[in-house]
C-alpha cells in the first residue's frame, strides 16, 4: 500500500520538475539533471524521513510492529532508488512523452511565459487565504479539533473473529459460541499456578481455583490440570464478557492483583495468560509507547525542519500541524470503527477496539507524508523570500509552483489508501481508512490552508533564526537552489536572516 503510493508520488515530483525545466527552454538532458538535483534531493529527504520514522517502530519492543515498520521502510527505500535512477533513465528514452500536448506538437521548444502570466488555481487560493488569514486559521483548527474529539475515547486491542464478515465460517462459529455458551467463552483466560514453592500443590491449586471463581466477572473455572511433575497446574477461567470488552480488562487486572495474596497464603505463584490477556497486554504496551514515540517523531520533525528552513517558528508550525492531522485522523477512526458512525457505509459489520499497532504505524507513515508536503510547499516560499520577495509574495510564489504537485500527490495517496477500504479484512480496511483520512486532513487542511494562514500572520517573523543557531545549524539546500542559480549564471541570493551567509555555487 505504502510502496505504491510513494512510488507514484516520488516519480511525479521528478517528472513535474522536468516539465518545468523543459518549459524554461532547457534541453532534455539538462532538464533531467536539474530535476534530479532539485526535486530529487527533496525526494531523498522525504524518503529518509519516512524510513527513519518507520524503522523507529522497532524500538517499541513488539516484534510484529518492528517487522511491519522495517518492511515498509525497505519498500520506501526502493521507491526512492527507483525515482532517482529508473525515472530519469525513462525520461532519457522518452524526452517528450510527459510534456503537454501543445509542447509535443510544436516544432521548436516552447519556453514558458514570464512569471507574471495568468495566475493558476494555486495562486488564486493563496491570495484568498492572504486576504483573510485569521478566519481561515480558526476555521481549520476548530474544524479539525471537533473531528479529533473522539480520540479521547480511544480503546486499543487486537480484533478477532468478531469483526470478520458474517459470511465467513469463523464469524458464524464465533456468534454461535457466544449465543450458546456466553460471550466470554470465545476468550477464556489461562491461569497458571506454579506450586513448586507450596507445601501442598493440589491444595494450593484448589484454593486459587476457588478464589478466582469468586472474582467478579468470572462465570466458571475449570478444575486444575497438573503436569507430570505435579508442581504446576493449569486453570481455564471464562469471563462473562467478550474478549474485546473493556470490562474483560478489569477482570484480568482483578485476578492478577490477587497474585501476591495467593503467594503469601499458599506459596504458589499465579500468572494469567491466554490470547485474550496477551491482546490486552499488547494494547497497553502500545498505548504506553504512543506518547513517547509521538514525542520523538515530533522532535525529529522540528529539528529537520529547522535545518531545512533555517527558522524557529516554521518548524513549530510544521510539528503542531502534524500533531493536529494525526489526532484528527485517529478521531475519525474511533468515530467509525469504535463508535460505529458511518460504519455501514464503509462495510464495517462489527465495531470494537482499534487495532493496537495501527496508531503507531500511522504516526510513522503520516509523519513522512506530512514532511513531504511541507518540504515541497514551503521550500519554494523560502526561495522566493530569500530572493527578496515580501512574505505575502513568497507565499503566492510557493503556491503557484508547488500547490498543484502537492494536491496531485495527496489525491494519489488517498486513491491508493482508499482502495483498501473495500478489503474484507477489518485490519486492512481500518489501516486504509486511517491513512486516507490522515492524508486528506494534512494535505488539504493543514498544508494548504493552515500553513499559509499562519505564515501570513507571522510575516517576516516566520523566517527568524537566532544568530547563534545560524552558526551551529548545517546548511542544507534541499531544492538545489544554489545549483539552479549557478546553472543560470546568476549570483546565489543571500538570506535576509543570514546577511553574512552566501549559498555556495
Amino acid at each position: 500500500m505504502l510502496g505504491l503510493a510513494v512510488g507514484i508520488d516520488y516519480a511525479m515530483f521528478i517528472v513535474s520538475r522536468y516539465r518545468e525545466e523543459r518549459a524554461k527552454g532547457h534541453d532534455p538532458e539538462e532538464a533531467v539533471g536539474l530535476a534530479v538535483c532539485t526535486a530529487g534531493s527533496a525526494v531523498v529527504f522525504a524518503g529518509l524521513t519516512v524510513v527513519i520514522a518507520l524503522a523507529g517502530l522497532s524500538v517499541i519492543g513488539i516484534p510484529m510492529l518492528a517487522k511491519m515498520g522495517l518492511a515498509a521502510a525497505g519498500v520506501v527505500t526502493i521507491a526512492v532508488v527507483i525515482a532517482l535512477t529508473l525515472v530519469p533513465a525513462l525520461l532519457g528514452f522518452f524526452h517528450h512523452a510527459v510534456l503537454p500536448r501543445g509542447t509535443r506538437k510544436a516544432k521548436e521548444p516552447v519556453a514558458v511565459a514570464s512569471r507574471a502570466g495568468k495566475p493558476n488555481a494555486g495562486t488564486r487560493w493563496a491570495r484568498f487565504v492572504l486576504r483573510r488569514p485569521l478566519p481561515v486559521l480558526l476555521l481549520g483548527v476548530v474544524g479539525l479539533g471537533v473531528i479529533a474529539v473522539p480520540v479521547l475515547d480511544l480503546q486499543l486491542g487486537l480484533p478477532g473473529d468478531e469483526v470478520k464478515p458474517t459470511s465467513t465460517t469463523e464469524r458464524r462459529a464465533y456468534d454461535d459460541l457466544a449465543d450458546g455458551l456466553g460471550p466470554g467463552f470465545n476468550g477464556p483466560l489461562t491461569v497458571i499456578v506454579d506450586a513448586r514453592g507450596a507445601e501442598n500443590p493440589e491444595a494450593a491449586a484448589d484454593t486459587v481455583a476457588a478464589e478466582v471463581a469468586k472474582t467478579e466477572g468470572i462465570v466458571s473455572v475449570s478444575p486444575p490440570v497438573f503436569n507430570e511433575a505435579g508442581d504446576t497446574a493449569l486453570l481455564s477461567a471464562v469471563p462473562s464478557t467478550a474478549p474485546t470488552d473493556s470490562r474483560t480488562d478489569q477482570v484480568i487486572h482483578d485476578v492478577r492483583e490477587q497474585a501476591d495474596r495467593f503467594r503469601s497464603e499458599t506459596g504458589a505463584t499465579v500468572l494469567v495468560s491466554g490470547m485474550t490477556a496477551m491482546n490486552i497486554d499488547v494494547a497497553q504496551k502500545v498505548k504506553s509507547a504512543l506518547v513517547p514515540y509521538l514525542a520523538v517523531v515530533v522532535g525529529l520533525a522540528f529539528l529537520l525542519m529547522m535545518v531545512i528552513f533555517r527558522s524557529v517558528l516554521v518548524p513549530v508550525k510544521a510539528a503542531l500541524g502534524f500533531l493536529l492531522s494525526v489526532t484528527t485522523a485517529l478521531g475519525a477512526v474511533v468515530a467509525v470503527f469504535q463508535w460505529g458512525w458511518l460504519a455501514g457505509l464503509l462495510g464495517v459489520e462489527q465495531t470494537g477496539p482499534i487495532l493496537s499497532m495501527m496508531p503507531l504505524f500511522m504516526i510513522g507513515i503520516v509523519f513522512g507524508l506530512a514532511m513531504d508536503y511541507e518540504v515541497f510547499l514551503v521550500t519554494r516560499m523560502r526561495e522566493a523570500y530569500v530572493r527578496g520577495d515580501r512574505p505575502d509574495e513568497a507565499i503566492v510564489s510557493g503556491f503557484r509552483t508547488s500547490a498543484r504537485v502537492v494536491v496531485a500527490a495527496a489525491l494519489i495517496m488517498m486513491a491508493v489508501f482508499g482502495g483498501f477500504i473495500g478489503a474484507g479484512a477489518s485490519m486492512i480496511k481500518m489501516i486504509g481508512f486511517s491513512m486516507a483520512t490522515a492524508v486528506l486532513f494534512d494535505a488539504f487542511v493543514v498544508r494548504m490552508a493552515i500553513v499559509p494562514a499562519v505564515l501570513a500572520l507571522l510575516g517576516d517573523k516566520a523566517w527568524w533564526l537566532p544568530r547563534w543557531l545560524q552558526r551551529v545549524l548545517p546548511r542544507v539546500d534541499v531544492e538545489g537552489e544554489a545549483l539552479t542559480q549557478a546553472h543560470e549564471g546568476g549570483e546565489a541570493p543571500q538570506s535576509p536572516t543570514e546577511p553574512e551567509a552566501v549559498l555556495v555555487r
